[in-house]
């Protein structure tokens, strides 16, 4: 990520407590090695996953509400 901003000055560094959805989607996929898509983050959003105030997300607060929401969903 900074590597980017490094090699593009004008491109502005992505922050993983404030990511669009569309940045999410795609450092998850990257992460993950499959598509994540957008339409899923969406859906969590809806269903409750946390989000900042001006509509971004906190990759390591998401992250944390996945994890609570897959041990519940394993109780």
């Amino acid at each position: 990520m900074s590597g980017n901003h490094a090699n593009n000055p004008e491109q502005p560094a992505l922050k993983l407590t404030h990511l669009s959805l569309e940045n999410a989607a795609k450092i998850l996929s990257t992460a993950m090695e499959r598509i994540v898509p957008v339409g899923v983050i969406q859906a969590h959003v809806d269903a409750g996953a946390p989000q900042n105030a001006d509509g971004t997300l906190n990759l390591v607060e998401y992250a944390a509400w996945l994890v609570r929401e897959v041990s519940h969903g394993s109780d």
